[in-house]
C-alpha cells in the first residue's frame, strides 16, 4: 500500500454507536503528535495545527468529550500520517431517520409532479395515485418454488400497474402512461445483453429506453406498451403545489450519492443484508458493495485548505462540515486482479449480494462517485484486504 496521503490534510470519522472516533492529520499539516490540539464546542470540533486552525461542524447532538483525544500508533505503512483516537457523546435526539427521497415521498391520494433530474423539465404533471404499492424485492421470482406448492403462477408474467397505480421497486417506479408522456419522454429501442455472447443460440434482447426530450438523459424503460419504469436516480418527485417549480437541479454527483446511500441503508434494514450487487438492466453485475458501517460521520479537508484563509471557499466545497455517511467496501466487476476475481467469483457462486439494478450510465456515474470518495481518503484507509473503501454521504 502506498504511504501517500492523497493530499489529505485532516480526515475525521466518528462512530455514533461506538461513541468514538478516528482523526488523521497529514504530516504536511503537523509533524508530530504534540503539534495538534483538539477541543470541542457546541456541535463543533476545533483542530489547532502549525498550519492554522480548523473548525468542523458536527451534526446536532454530537459533541467531543473534552480531553479524550490522544495519539495512537499509525503503523509502519503510514509514516506520513498522525493518528488520534477520541470519544464523543451522542444525544438520543440525534438518531434521525434518513429520508428515502422518492420512496418516502409518494403517498396515495396525493398529487405529484415528476421532473427530469438532469434539466428539471417537468415530465409528468399532476399525477394522483389511488394506490402506491411496494413490489416484491429484486429476486422474488427466483424463490417462488420455495413457497409455492404448485407450478409457478407468475412464470413469464410481469407485475404491472393499473391505471392510477404506482408500483415501487428497489430502485424504480412503475407508472401507467398518460398523454403527457408523449410530450416530454422519448422512447427508442436499443439492443442489450448478449450481442457479444459466445452462445449464438441466445438471442439479443431489445430494450425500449426512455429519455428526456429536453436533455436526452436516460430516465428508464418502457416495460410494456402502457407502462413506464422510471429510475429513482433519474427523477425528482415533488408534491404538486400550484405552478411552483423545484429549485435548480442538485449537483448530479451529490444527488446520486445521496439517493443511492439512502436506498442502500433502507434496503439493508428491511432485508437484513449488507451485500449488494449493482447490476445493469440485462442482469450483468457491475459493482459489488459491502455495507460496513451505517453510523459514520465523516469530514475530509485537503491539506491545501488547512489554515489558508484564501482557501475558505474551496474548503467549503470539500465538506468542512462533518456529514453522516455509509462506509462501504467495494470491488469493480471489471477488475482483473487475482484476489478481486476470487471475490467476484465467490459472490456469483454463492449468490451473495442483493441486486440493485440501474442503467449502465448510472452505474458508471456511481462508480465515479465512489472512486472519488476513495481518492480523498488517507492512504491507511483506502483499502481493506482486497477491497477498496469509500463513503457515501447521506
Amino acid at each position: 500500500m502506498s504511504s501517500e496521503t492523497h493530499g489529505v490534510g485532516v480526515f475525521l470519522e466518528l462512530r455514533k454507536r461506538l461513541q468514538s472516533g478516528l482523526l488523521i492529520v497529514g504530516k504536511e499539516v503537523a509533524r508530530s503528535p504534540a503539534d495538534v490540539v483538539v477541543t470541542g464546542g457546541d456541535s463543533s470540533l476545533q483542530i489547532r495545527t502549525p498550519r492554522g486552525d480548523l473548525t468542523l461542524s458536527l451534526p446536532a447532538g454530537v459533541t467531543l468529550e473534552q480531553g479524550s483525544c490522544i495519539p495512537t500508533p499509525a503503523g509502519d505503512s503510514c509514516v506520513e500520517e498522525l493518528h488520534y483516537r477520541l470519544r464523543i457523546s451522542v444525544a438520543q435526539s440525534s438518531n434521525e431517520e434518513t429520508s428515502d427521497s422518492v420512496m418516502e415521498t409518494l403517498r396515495a391520494k396525493e398529487t405529484y409532479c415528476f421532473y427530469c433530474q438532469g434539466c428539471m423539465t417537468r415530465l409528468l404533471e399532476d399525477r394522483t395515485f389511488k394506490r402506491v404499492l411496494p413490489l416484491p424485492n429484486g429476486n422474488w421470482n427466483a424463490i417462488v418454488d420455495d413457497w409455492c406448492c404448485h407450478p409457478d403462477p407468475f412464470a413469464n408474467k410481469k407485475l404491472l400497474p393499473r391505471a392510477e397505480d404506482c408500483l415501487v421497486g428497489d430502485t424504480f417506479l412503475l407508472l401507467d402512461k398518460d398523454d403527457s408522456c408523449k410530450q416530454t419522454i422519448r422512447e427508442e429501442v436499443s439492443p442489450v445483453g448478449s450481442e457479444d455472447s459466445q452462445d449464438p443460440k441466445k438471442p439479443c434482447r431489445r430494450l425500449a429506453l426512455l429519455s428526456c426530450k429536453s436533455c436526452s438523459s436516460v430516465l428508464g424503460e418502457a416495460v410494456a406498451p402502457e407502462t413506464v419504469k422510471l429510475y429513482i436516480t433519474q427523477v425528482v418527485v415533488e408534491p404538486a403545489v400550484g405552478d411552483r417549480k423545484p429549485e435548480a437541479s442538485h449537483n448530479r454527483s451529490r444527488f446520486l450519492e445521496r439517493v443511492v446511500a439512502a436506498r442502500l441503508l433502507r434496503l439493508s434494514k428491511s432485508l437484513s443484508t449488507f451485500h449488494f450487487s449493482v447490476q445493469t438492466p440485462d442482469g450483468k453485475a457491475f459493482l459489488l458493495l459491502w455495507l460496513l458501517n451505517s453510523d459514520s460521520i465523516i469530514a475530509s479537508v485537503p491539506e491545501t485548505c488547512v489554515g489558508d484563509e484564501r482557501s475558505n471557499s474551496s474548503a467549503a466545497l470539500h465538506s468542512p462540515s462533518a456529514a453522516r455517511a455509509l462506509k462501504l467496501l467495494y470491488v469493480t466487476c471489471s477488475n482483473t486482479g487475482t484476489q478481486q476475481r476470487d471475490i467476484i467469483t465467490s459472490w456469483e457462486v454463492n449468490a451473495i449480494g442483493h441486486p440493485v439494478v440501474l442503467p449502465l450510465n448510472v452505474c458508471e456515474e456511481l462508480l465515479q462517485v465512489i472512486d472519488d470518495s476513495n481518492a480523498t481518503l488517507p492512504a491507511s484507509m483506502c483499502c481493506m484486504r482486497s477491497y477498496e473503501v469509500a463513503y457515501l454521504r447521506l
